[in-house]
Order: C-alpha cells, then structure tokens, then sequence
C-alpha cells in the first residue's frame, strides 16, 4: 500500500515541476547605469524597456536603474558594463573619441532627418558590419538622435557668423565646429547647460530635444535649422558578456526581442522629444533661424572634406571606409521612406 501511494505522490511532484516551468526560475538581479537623468524620455524609454524584460520573464529579472551617471560616468560607461561596475549600460560612443572606429561613421553629417531614421540605420549599420571593436560585451541595442543643429547665445545665419564662437560639442561634431569655423569645447551633454550659463561656451550642438530635456532653451537664444548637414550622435545599450552568458536561454530570447522592438520606441522617443523642444523655446521667445538655400549648399560643402577624411583614414587603417559611408547614405535613404 505504501508503494501504492508514493507513486501516484512522486508523480504529481513531477508534473507539479513541469508546470511551474524550467529550473532557471532563479531571480536575476541587474544593474542599469544611465547618464541621462530620470526625467529625460530616453532615460523612461530604458526604463520602460526594463519594465517589458520583467514582465515577458514572469518578474525572473529585476534590473535597477541608476541614472544621471550615478553609477558610471558617460565616458566610463563602457568600461564600467565590460569590468562589471554595471550589468547593463547606455552610453554614447563619441564620449570615447577613437575607440569605436567603425560605429564612428555613424555620427557623420549626413543629413540625418529624424530620430527613428538615425535608430533603425545604427541598427542595421551595426549588423552588416558587426565590428570587433564591440567583442567585449553584449551588444542588446543602439539608438541616435535626431538632426543634431546648432543653438547658440547669439544669431548665426552664415558661416561667417560661426567664426571664432565656442562651441560645445562632441566626437565629429567637434569636426563640424571646425569647419564652420567655430572653436570646438568638448564636453558630455550633462554639462552643457551650466557651460552655456557660465558663458564658458557661446553654443552647442545638439538636436532639438536637448532644449526642453536638459533645460538649455533657458541658456541659449537662437537655432540655426542646419539640417543640410544634420548629425546623429550613436548610443549603445550594452550588456556584460559573462552576465549575458549566465542567462538561461529563455530569457536572452526575451532581451533580444524586446531589445529589437526597443530600437523604434527610443527613435520614436528622439522625435517626440525634438518637437517638445521646438515648442519649448519658442514658448520661451527663442527663435528658430532658416538657412538660405545658398547657405545650406556652404554648410554642406564645408563638411564634406569630414566625411571624405573620415573615408580615407578608415581605409588607412584597413577598413572600408568608402563602404561605410555608401551603406550609411543608402541606409538613410531607404529607411526614410
């Protein structure tokens, strides 16, 4: 009677277990260093992603946020998700000038119309070419924004306008100041507002959406509507490559699907974001300055020599430069559409 009884009982232990799903039910605690502050929609566009991976995993995975750089800095972000200061990072790749060469091209000013256009090409540009320079993590996804313009505490509707003005400005937008004339200051975008109070830069490049997400339609007066020679600037969310391995297969399926559905909401987000900003310094009596036609064919003259630069120094160093650039020119085209 007894072996009557523990059989029925083992069996509806198994069956019991099978339901309850697969034994890595184990919770899985990470950690998420951003630098934009909590308020800013890229930072709620993240968090609203780890909400999703916490979800679709039953509440398996937690991830804790920690924004504005409180765990690492913008320029130690990388380092900090690859020596696991951080399981997760989103940072930007122009905040360590040189160590990306192949995700560089993605910041060249090639007219970039939107947020989403600039996303969806970082995404595909990354896939074709997979580089190496990103071995060391695990890549979940990448997102840029808008055309990154020029705001300034003064007008500037010519190149002439540029000459000498102090401009804050990062990776191969420090180029772009250069050619129009302007004195680069490197600086990350949280810096940027107390900068341009201080009057220790006279401008910035950013996209629209810096005015109203970091506050500086309150420190500067004037857009110049560059879009001719419009810039993104490329960012990575990437993950440590042990905590990546240490998942169970179930769950990296739930961090790449919702990573890739991911790529739209942040892009989606730029754009959202550039049309707050445009209506918040205008609220403020800012005002947004057009560039002739003429103007706008100067402007993209003068960086052309950046992006043809870029081209060559690439090939010198082994790469397809002329390639990049092609596939970066198609990719825009075709995904605005």
């Amino acid at each position: 009677m007894k072996k009557q009884f523990a059989l029925p009982m083992i069996l509806a232990l198994v069956f019991g277990l099978a339901l309850a799903g697969p034994l890595s039910a184990a919770p899985i605690n990470l950690t998420y260093s951003i630098f934009f502050p909590p308020t800013h929609g890229q930072c709620q566009a993240a968090m609203s992603w780890a909400k999703e991976i916490e979800a679709r995993t039953n509440g398996q995975v937690k991830i804790q946020i920690f924004p504005t750089g409180t765990l690492t800095k913008p320029q130690q972000c990388y380092d900090g998700v690859v020596n696991g200061i951080s399981d997760i990072g989103m940072s930007v790749f122009a905040y360590t000038r040189g160590r990306f060469p192949v995700m560089e091209a993605l910041d060249l000013p090639l007219g970039y119309p939107s947020g989403i256009v600039a996303s969806r090409t970082a995404n595909e540009y990354y896939q074709k070419y997979q580089p190496k320079e990103l071995d060391d993590v695990k890549v979940l996804y990448l997102h840029g924004h808008g055309p990154g313009l020029l705001h300034t505490k003064k007008p500037v509707q010519s190149i002439e306008e540029m000459a000498g003005l102090k401009i804050r400005s990062t990776g191969l937008s420090a180029r772009i100041v250069e050619t129009l004339g302007g004195v680069p200051v490197a600086m990350p975008q949280n810096a940027a507002y107390e900068a341009l109070q201080k009057g220790v830069v006279e401008g910035t490049f950013a996209p629209m959406e810096t005015l109203k997400g970091w506050k500086q339609a309150e420190v500067i007066k004037y857009t110049t509507d560059s879009k001719s020679v419009g810039y993104t600037t490329a960012m990575y969310v990437v993950m440590n490559k042990d905590k990546w391995r240490k998942l169970p297969a179930d769950v990296q399926q739930v961090f790449d699907a919702v990573s890739k559905e991911w790529i739209d909401v942040h892009g989606e987000t730029w754009d959202k974001d550039d049309a707050a900003g445009r209506e918040f310094t205008l609220s403020l009596g800012n005002q947004i300055l057009e560039l002739s036609d003429s103007e706008n064919a100067r402007w993209k003259t003068a960086v052309q020599p950046i992006i043809d630069g870029f081209a060559t120094t690439a090939s010198q160093k082994g790469l397809p430069g002329d390639d990049m650039v092609n596939t970066l020119n198609g990719l825009i085209k075709s995904t605005d559409q």
